[in-house]
């Protein structure tokens, strides 16, 4: 009365792939970063005397990337003193938008949705 069908399926599993796909969040995330990095070195808006806060003391930093969390720093003494006085006199020479606060648009401003966006491509293109 009963139908017997006799099957015998094989998974193979691609860890490659698997570890790709999981890895992938992460990577996008590190990607954004290093596009909020650039852009803020393209539109030339921190502060710049010799060159030291925005080319070496400006780094992507990822050791939390696994938790989700990806940083651009700036990390110098007077860092934070810059950042949170943007009424100073800046120096526009070398940099012609100088002046504090300038991480808050990718943060609070018109360039959320930009950071938004660029995370969903990265992510979108697997790299």
């Amino acid at each position: 009365m009963g139908l017997k069908i006799d099957s015998n399926i094989k998974v193979v599993m691609n860890q490659r792939e698997i570890n790709r796909i999981l890895s992938a969040p992460q990577l996008a995330l590190m990607k954004t970063a290093e596009a909020v990095r650039t852009d803020l070195l393209s539109t030339q808006t921190m502060p710049f005397a010799s060159g030291t806060l925005q080319n070496e003391q400006t780094q992507l930093e990822t050791t939390s990337v696994t938790n989700g969390v990806a940083s651009v720093v700036s990390d110098t003494p007077y860092a934070r003193r810059l950042y949170f006085h943007p009424e100073y006199n800046f120096q526009t020479g070398k940099n012609a938008n100088a002046g504090g606060r300038w991480f808050d648009p990718y943060i609070n401003g018109e360039l959320v949705k930009w950071v938004q966006e660029s995370f969903a491509n990265f992510l979108r293109r697997g790299q």
